[in-house]
């Protein structure tokens, strides 16, 4: 059974703490990624070689891992730099995502695919438009997400939800489709699966406590 296969159809819960926040070490990482799979989870998104490293060891099922930058001239964050791309293959990702978008960078997307398959691991497009996932199919991507549908200049204006109209047109496209981006209710993820994703991910509902716990304060303090 292929890595795609063994994600079609399935979960993948994000496990990313909010930044420099109390949940923000790679030992927590690592327990609750542990936890999302003992919860069924078919697959793990893992940020930053360190925190890597640390759930490696305590799970079998696919890891899709990247490293997030904040860079002086480019917006891209994720995976930005071939040089992370081997990081993450040295620290044992099964699969490496990058931005797919348009956008000024440091490296081209060409290069970061070449990096990728060059460590011999399935690439991940983190795209925000249907033009981002049919120029990584065609550079040779394995799998196409929405992940940043609503977080670049060109998309904001569909920042209000899951974007169920580019799951759908991914679909259409004939790659393997991840559905990630604002999947924050169980409902949702049904839905995006229904408008064409072959897996999805959810990250913040499961994994970011100050976020969700926020979301509750303001829903009682609206009494």
């Amino acid at each position: 059974m292929t890595l795609l296969d063994t994600l079609r159809g399935g979960l993948v819960v994000s496990c990313q703490p909010v930044d420099d926040g109390p949940m923000d070490r790679p030992e927590i990482v690592a327990a609750m990624a542990a936890a999302a799979v003992a919860g069924g989870a078919d697959g793990l998104r893992i940020e930053g070689v360190d925190n890597l490293a640390a759930t490696r060891p305590l799970v079998t099922v696919p890891i899709i891992a990247i490293v997030k930058r904040d860079l002086e001239d480019s917006p891209v964050r994720i995976t930005p730099y071939a040089a992370d791309v081997q990081a993450l293959a040295d620290a044992g990702a099964d699969i490496i995502a990058y931005d797919a978008t348009d956008r000024t960078r440091p490296e081209t997307t060409a290069a970061i695919l070449a990096a990728i398959h060059g460590a011999g691991k399935l690439a991940m497009a983190d795209c925000s438009t249907l033009a981002d996932g049919q120029r990584a199919l065609t550079e040779g991507a394995a799998i196409l997400g929405t992940t940043l549908s609503g977080y670049t200049e060109e998309t904001a204006d569909r920042s209000d939800g899951m974007d169920t109209g580019l799951i759908a047109a991914f679909r259409d496209l004939g790659g393997f489709v991840m559905a990630e981006g604002r999947v924050n209710t169980p409902d949702l993820a049904g839905a995006a699966m229904a408008a064409g994703a072959d897996a999805v991910t959810a990250g913040t509902a499961l994994t970011r406590l100050e976020h969700v716990t926020g979301w509750f304060k303001a829903a009682v303090g609206a009494r």
